[in-house]
């Protein structure tokens, strides 16, 4: 839920505070407006938002599940800072995921499931012309929910969750060091795979998948980037 809708977390309950902090906090680190080795202090986070340590230590918590920040004892929670050589594991694993997870898909799909595929390609299209950091974050967030849904599909919960994991690693990968200034997850390369599946054509729906990993590394720019001072960033 974007940050810019202003919701009053006095209106709701610690669970949906914890949900629109852990929103907010991530649309900020997915826009670059909070750089790697940015420290979210519980305290002034807490206070931003006008809320116990409790309920931020919370969002805070579902941020470190999801690989966008590092929880270090003594020292606090900082904002993940992925190293070229992490980056290349994220999609080296996602290489070795991704085509077990498409055959099982393909083997899987119903006339439902290509219903779906082609909503959510719709919900991409909507992006691929937009400008600005909410429509970048849209696109990024779209992008990975292809994915998220060939998991899905697939019928494999543990891989489920491993995508679930993979996606957000690689939204924060490609939010930052992403060198076109857009998603590379293609919306054209989605439509290749998807006609593949269609057919009913594992083997070529796997390679398109790899050729599509190939090109969304290959996208990166790990160059250093400057960053904004939390209260900055959050923009409240």
């Amino acid at each position: 839920m974007p940050l810019e809708e202003k919701i009053p977390l006095t209106e709701t309950n610690a669970e949906d505070r914890a949900v629109i902090i852990r929103e907010s906090l991530r649309n900020a680190i997915i826009d670059r407006r909070l750089t790697p080795g940015t420290k979210l202090s519980e305290a002034e986070v807490g206070e931003l938002f006008g809320v116990s340590r409790t309920v931020v230590r919370s969002a805070l918590q579902m941020l470190t599940f999801e690989g966008l920040i590092n929880a270090e004892r003594n020292r606090g929670a900082f904002v993940s800072n992925p190293s070229p050589d992490e980056a290349r594991q994220v999609f080296a694993s996602r290489r070795l995921i991704e085509p077990g997870i498409m055959a099982a898909a393909v083997a899987r799909l119903t006339d439902e499931d290509m219903v779906a595929f082609r909503k959510q390609l719709e919900e991409e299209s909507l992006h691929l012309h937009q400008r600005g950091p909410s429509a970048r974050r849209a696109e990024i967030k779209a992008s990975g929910d292809f994915h998220l849904l060939l998991a899905k599909v697939a019928g494999n919960v543990i891989l489920q969750k491993f995508m679930d994991e993979l996606v957000a690693r690689s939204s924060l990968v490609i939010a930052l060091y992403g060198g076109s200034g857009a998603s590379s997850c293609g919306h054209s390369e989605h439509e290749a795979i998807l006609q593949a599946m269609a057919q009913r054509d594992a083997e070529r729906a796997s390679a398109l998948m790899l050729h599509h990993i190939d090109h969304i590394e290959a996208d990166l720019d790990l160059r250093v980037r400057d960053g904004l001072a939390l209260k900055d960033a959050l923009d409240l």
